[in-house]
């Protein structure tokens, strides 16, 4: 008894100490970055010197009621529908098209990743050529095919701007959602699609009542972890428009960026953060108490 206690103790210990290194980049990764926003975003942060004076909600209030942060809000929540709109759409046909039985598929399985793995500076500066309103392909197709007689400003001018960032942020990304899309889609068993033929199923009757309920719960994971990542991307936005023309383009990670470094507001940037994040954590709370509602039902 004595020697089975030890035994357990022993692998206790040794469990903790497998755990300690991941605990520790833990803290040092995420609790201290989100320690050390959360006083900043209680402070007012003097950036020539360092000194800081805790001004207590100041900085929340402040940004509450300035007109910006609810219009950067809007433009976050508009740029983060539409793409993932986009992507789930797009994500979703090419997997169902990718599943059949083609010729070509296994290279255009390969093929379907270039978007998601390209590097992001050079997806930009290929799109922002080809979205170019004087010498881009764009234009000259559009002209070419007498869709439009005059050049059009697609970076420039809204709606332009945001539908252009849309449409680059779902052709980046779309590919994270046909892999997980073909994922499930392989591990849906043929006898279902069997049987609803063998019954005169059409082939929407077999999407609708098949493909679609098994793939409800990977589509659930996608919505959730594309929402999360679009609603705080910042690279793209900010190499194609730099949140213009004006501020029409501006999202919250963007404004985040504007009050840190150009208008030297650490306080109210951390502030802007702070609540970015309980944005985010509002989502993710309605998200798992949808599902837990769903799947009790």
């Amino acid at each position: 008894m004595k020697v089975a206690t030890d035994l357990e103790s022993r692998d206790r210990r040794l469990g903790i100490l497998l755990l300690l290194p991941a605990v520790v980049l833990f803290a040092l990764l995420i609790l201290y970055p989100f320690g050390n926003s959360l006083w900043l975003s209680f402070n007012r942060i003097n950036t020539m010197t360092l000194a800081s004076s805790f001004t207590g909600l100041s900085n929340y209030r402040e940004v509450l009621s300035s007109p910006e942060f609810w219009q950067s809000l809007v433009t976050t929540m508009v740029w983060t529908v539409g793409s993932l709109v986009l992507q789930v759409g797009l994500g979703v046909a090419v997997a169902l098209m990718l599943h059949q039985n083609l010729w070509f598929r296994s290279l255009a399985r390969g093929l379907i990743l270039f978007p998601y793995l390209l590097p992001m500076v050079v997806a930009v500066l290929v799109w922002k050529w080809l979205f170019n309103d004087l010498y881009g392909v764009i234009n000259h197709l559009l002209m070419s095919a007498g869709i439009i007689a005059m050049p059009v400003d697609w970076l420039g001018s809204m709606p332009n701007a945001m539908i252009a960032i849309i449409l680059i942020g779902g052709w980046k990304y779309f590919p994270f959602v046909v892999l997980a899309v073909l994922a499930r889609l392989q591990t849906i068993p043929e006898q279902l699609y069997e049987a609803a033929r063998v019954d005169g199923a059409s082939a929407f009757a077999r999407f609708f009542d098949i493909t679609l309920p098994q793939l409800r719960n990977v589509l659930a994971i996608i919505v959730l972890l594309r929402a999360i990542w679009d609603f705080k991307e910042f690279d793209l936005i900010y190499m194609m428009t730099g949140g213009g023309p004006v501020s029409s383009t501006e999202t919250l990670p963007l404004l985040v960026y504007k009050q840190a470094f150009p208008l030297m507001q650490m306080g109210k940037a951390a502030a802007t953060a702070m609540l970015m994040m309980a944005v985010m954590s509002l989502f993710m709370v309605v998200y798992f108490r949808a599902r837990r509602r769903f799947e009790d039902a």
